[in-house]
């Protein structure tokens, strides 16, 4: 069984859904047969990103079990977005559901020198590549607030394999006014 890690993210309407039902709707569509759903933080509203391009987004990060390999459940993921009417238009931008492999519990794909590769690359040229194989760590999620934050509802003592960090460490190393930024909603 591998142990993974995703970042769920809406912030347009799918139908008569809002971000937070279609959010909600892929959590639970997490957890299917091949799946188990083993935690889920709260839900978080976060300014969009890029800054200006969209309503605000509900983001959530789930931790799950699965019998899939990280490609098997990668694909998983784009046909559940795919289901809940996400249209790949942009790399980064409003979307009905975003759903981000953040981790396969230690595993650096395809190997370290391709993660720091991705990891370090500039933000200009972070906005017209992407790349063509699975990166594991998300090469981006030490600088994200909205994905740090949830995830260290659920797994504040996981460490990353490449920079030897834990999400507390990571989300405290974050400028404050993007921790600041990601609010809690209520239940």
């Amino acid at each position: 069984m591998n142990v993974f890690y995703i970042a769920l993210g809406a912030n347009l309407p799918f139908g008569e859904h809002s971000p937070l039902d279609t959010l909600q709707g892929a959590l639970n569509r997490l957890n299917v047969a091949s799946t188990q759903m083993i935690a889920a933080s709260d839900v978080y509203r976060t300014p969009c990103f890029p800054e200006g391009a969209g309503p605000d987004f509900v983001n959530a990060v789930a931790k799950v079990m699965s019998d899939l390999k990280p490609t098997e459940m990668l694909e998983h993921l784009h046909a559940l977005e795919g289901d809940l009417g996400r249209e790949r238009k942009s790399r980064w931008g409003a979307r009905t559901v975003d759903l981000d492999l953040l981790a396969a519990g230690d595993l650096v794909l395809p190997n370290a020198a391709v993660f720091r590769h991705w990891m370090e690359l500039a933000p200009d040229q972070q906005r017209v590549r992407a790349p063509d194989t699975l990166i594991l760590p998300h090469p981006r999620l030490h600088e994200r607030a909205f994905v740090l934050v949830p995830w260290r509802d659920i797994a504040a003592d996981w460490v990353h394999p490449v920079l030897n960090k834990t999400v507390a460490e990571m989300c405290a190393a974050l400028p404050p006014d993007d921790v600041a930024a990601v609010i809690k909603l209520v239940n």
